[in-house]
């Protein structure tokens, strides 16, 4: 159907009734009428043909051992991630979709992956630090389970000959007043 042949009262119809259903503003309503209009005019006719898009370069070689190929423009790096984002806006999942792609086809060149990989493991990323893993115990000290126990860190005021008593024994809690208050005279206040 051409856009000279569509009915200007079908266009005004339905214009109508969107308009009686929605809040518009007046600069819009040209183009309202304009869109409509192209719609009723496309009725019946075949979809244009999207884009075939070529890439720059194969598939199978857009991925060499130090550095890959985009598909868009041809542009040799390292990785691609940033060049796709900034240059064409895509994510890694609309880049991979536009050409197809599967989800694990590298956007990075293989020999710097690699690189990567060696330059975190050298230092020690991803590992748990030696600080956080118990040493394993040697079999003098599995046998006496005592003899991992750490002495208790005591106050300088406290006499050595007290602490060396009371060492092994744990300290009972305290319960508000000490004993010797409690002794004292309720009035004078003396013991």
């Amino acid at each position: 159907m051409n856009t000279e042949e569509v009915n200007p009262h079908l266009t005004a119809k339905i214009v109508v009734s969107y308009v009686r259903h929605h809040r518009l503003v007046p600069n819009q309503l040209a183009d309202l009428i304009s869109s409509v209009h192209r719609a009723i005019g496309q009725v019946g006719q075949p979809p244009e043909p999207e884009e075939v898009l070529t890439p720059a370069v194969s598939v199978r070689r857009s991925v060499h051992r130090d550095y890959v190929i985009c598909l868009d423009c041809g542009y040799r790096g390292k990785t691609l991630t940033r060049h796709i984002a900034t240059r064409h806006g895509l994510s890694r999942d609309e880049y991979r979709q536009r050409w197809g792609l599967r989800s694990n086809h590298p956007l990075t060149a293989p020999a710097y992956s690699e690189h990567r990989s060696t330059m975190a493991k050298a230092l020690g990323f991803g590992r748990k630090s030696t600080t956080e893993v118990d040493p394993a115990p040697t079999p003098a000290a599995a046998a006496n389970p005592k003899a991992r126990r750490t002495p208790r860190s005591r106050p300088a005021s406290k006499s050595v000959g007290v602490a060396t008593e009371t060492a092994g024994s744990p300290t009972p809690a305290r319960r508000g007043r000490s004993r010797a208050r409690s002794r004292r005279h309720p009035v004078s206040g003396r013991a």
